[in-house]
Formats: structure tokens, sequence, C-alpha cells
């Protein structure tokens, strides 16, 4: 048999509806039933998470609490458990790692395995799939399962493991390129949101089928650059280097419930919210460069100020300039929906160099000695080992229930940094 070109070589896990199958495995009363997963248990949030039964009455992430209740009645809404969500990942990957070597743990809901050469033949290939879901299925628990996508590359085992969801698995093999994506619509495609769709549909490309057939070139132009070229290639299963990015900002932001809107409530999370950050620019190496504050008041006006000072990861120089900023804040008396900090213009901590000229808050740099450092580096240690609530700063005492951990598509917290863990 003549081998492939391209060869089977990408197998994509991806959990199906997995905050909410971890809360259907949590409580079995909630299995088979519609189940949405809120941030905070008020009706003005949204769904961040929806189980399948929800799914099909319409509910989505991004769905308004209030109109998924008018869309599924009887929909059961549970308040988000993030450390649990990561407890279950990494019990996820464990069962993975059994069943063959995860390469790259992608988000909370998704990694990918590399296939080695004795490895790639098709029914292999579903053996190992049928073992991992198995594997998850006994060790971790039945409520959760996994789709599994298999392709040249990875980009197109994503594509496939998302075909067959729930519980699925989809091979696409080189020879069935690229008719296998034609049922897709464009933005079933990773890469393609609502504004390259319109770029797309300008060029007259209004479909996964037209866009397979177009040149090179053409995808160059539409996506303004090389981009454009590199979506040709992963279409028919070439393997390409990924991108190289590297961390550009660390943030965090609550929307705040109704009984903690008032300016007085919504300061000790803003607080924590900058603690949390802090914690994070430190475990990764960082020092920032830049404060954003960002505030959505009720009313929907949002404020976002800025403040730019010398690199550092101190806590407490931190929190004066957050200080700063919020004592500048538009109507003090107004109630705010929602706050967020964002620390950016980050470099390694031992890869800069301070700038001689930066006397704009010298004065609170003279805050950053070694007795500061050794502070932070203790604080930090303490939590990790015995949890939040064993130390922290005053300003955060009146948000201790508040600004729980929340989890980006990309970033999975580590427990011994973000989570409220009991001694």
């Amino acid at each position: 048999m003549v081998a492939n070109v391209r060869p089977l070589s990408a197998l994509f896990i991806d959990c199906d509806s997995y905050f909410a199958s971890v809360e259907q495995h949590l409580d079995p009363a909630l299995r088979g039933k519609a189940v949405g997963v809120a941030p905070v248990m008020a009706e003005t949030s949204c769904c961040i998470a929806a189980s399948y039964e929800a799914k099909r009455f319409g509910v989505k992430t991004g769905t308004r609490i209030s109109d998924a209740r008018i869309l599924c009645p009887g929909i059961a809404i549970v308040e988000a458990k993030p450390p649990e969500y990561v407890r279950y990942h990494n019990r996820i990957v464990e069962a993975v790692e059994d069943c063959i070597h995860v390469e790259e743990v992608l988000s909370i809901d998704e990694m990918w395995a590399w296939l080695p050469l004795n490895l790639r033949e098709p029914a292999t290939i579903r053996r190992i799939a049928e073992r991992i879901k198995a594997k998850v299925s006994e060790s971790v628990s039945p409520a959760i399962t996994v789709s599994i996508g298999v392709a040249p590359n990875r980009y197109l085992a994503k594509i496939a493991s998302k075909m067959r969801k729930p519980d699925g698995l989809f091979l696409i093999e080189e020879s069935e390129l690229p008719e296998a994506l034609y049922p897709l619509e464009l933005r079933d495609l990773t890469g393609i949101a609502r504004s390259m769709e319109s770029r797309l549909h300008a060029a007259g490309i209004h479909s996964v089928a037209a866009l397979c057939r177009v040149e090179k070139a053409v995808l160059r132009g539409v996506w303004g650059g090389v981009l454009g070229e590199r979506l040709w290639h992963l279409l028919r299963g070439d393997v390409i280097p990924d991108l190289v990015s590297s961390r550009k900002s660390i943030g965090h932001s609550h929307v705040l419930p109704p009984d903690s809107r008032a300016p007085g409530l919504a300061w000790p999370v803003l607080c924590k919210l900058l603690h949390k950050a802090c914690e994070r620019l430190r475990a990764h190496g960082m020092l920032a460069a830049s404060l954003t504050v960002k505030i959505a008041f009720f009313r929907g006006v949002s404020w976002s100020p800025k403040i730019r000072f010398q690199e550092t990861d101190s806590t407490r120089v931190l929190m004066k300039l957050l200080d700063q900023l919020w004592r500048d804040r538009p109507d003090p008396k107004a109630p705010i929906l929602q706050v967020g900090v964002v620390l950016a213009r980050l470099v390694e901590s031992g890869n800069f160099t301070p700038d001689l000229f930066a006397n704009h808050v010298a004065d609170l740099m003279s805050l950053q000695d070694d007795k500061q450092k050794r502070l932070d580096a203790a604080l930090d240690r303490l939590r990790v080992r015995y949890g939040r609530d064993v130390v922290y700063y005053g300003s955060v005492q009146d948000s201790r229930d508040k600004a729980p951990m929340r989890i980006s598509f990309t970033h999975i917290p580590d427990l011994g940094i973000e989570s409220d863990r009991r001694s």
C-alpha cells in the first residue's frame, strides 16, 4: 500500500459541554437534564456553558440567564465551580496520558496528541480513540464524554472533533480532502469569525467548498497577509509550524451581583482582581509596566483609564496605582456593573533595563525594595500552601466571597495559585 503523502498524524480531544458535564457529574440529579452554568447567580448574567439537553432548546454560551429560562423552561442554572473544572481537567489529562502521550494541553477542555509513525493506521487509531473514551468514563466520570478528531494536521483534527459531537469520533484522511469539509459553514472553521466571514463574502466566497477552491493569493488578500496563505495550506492537510506568540497581558474581570454594585462594595472586588493578577505575574516571572482599570457602570457607560510606570511585580506598588485611578473615576456614587484590571507591557523579570528617567512615580517605586519583594514571595508561598484565606491585604477583606476563580479559553488556573483551597 502506498503511504499517504500527508498521513494521519494528529489526534484532537475535545470535552463535550465540559463545564456543564462536570456539574452533571457532581450532582447526579442533573444528569439527562438541561443545565446552564452561570458565573454569578443573577438573571442579568449569561451562560458560560450549557448541557446538550439545553442546547437543543437554543441555549448556548452567551445566552442571558433570563432568556435561557424562556427558551428552555425548567432549565437548572448552577453557579460555576472553576476549582472543580480544573481538578477534573487534570484527571482527564491523566486518563488520556494512560492511552497516548498528550503533546499539548490547549485549553481547559481541549488537548491533542501526535501520532507516532507506527500508530497511524485508521484501525489502530480507532482503537486508541475508543480506549481514551473508555478510560475517561472509568477513571473520571461516565457523565463526562469527549469527542475525538483525527487528521493530517492539528487544525483539521480540531475541526474533525466537532463534526460528530457529542461523544464522537471522526477521521479525515488526505484522500477525503477537501470534500469532507464541504458540509461545514464558514464560521465552523477555526479562525473565521463574523468579521472575517463578511470579508470572505465580499470576496465572493460564501461556502467552505468555495473557500477550498480559491487560489492561495486570494486568501492572502482577504486576510491581508500570510494568515490567509497559512489557512490555504492547513485546509489541504499540510503540517506547518505554530505561530510564535508571547504573553502580552494578564488580567481579570468580574461582573458584580446586584448586592455588590455600590462603589464601596465594588472596590474590594477590584483589589482582589489586582492581587490575583499580581500573583500570576510573579508566577510567570514577569514584570508589568502598565495598568488599565476597566469599570462598566450600571447605566451602560464604561471607563478604562491606563497608567504607565517603571516595570514592577509589586502588589503594594500596583495597589497604590490602582487607588490613584479609582479616585479619578467619573461619578463616584454611580453603581458599578463590572470591574476589571489588565497588567500589560510585560517583560521577563530577568531581562529588562530600568528606565533611569522614569521619575513620575518615583515615590511609588521606592516601595519596591528587597523587603517588599521578600514579603510578596512569602505571601505567595503561604497562599499556595494553605489557601487564599490564610493571609491577604486588608483591601480585599470585604471581597473574600466575591470574584471567584474564572477560567478563560486558553488559561488554565494553577490551583496552587488561584483556587480557594481549604487547608
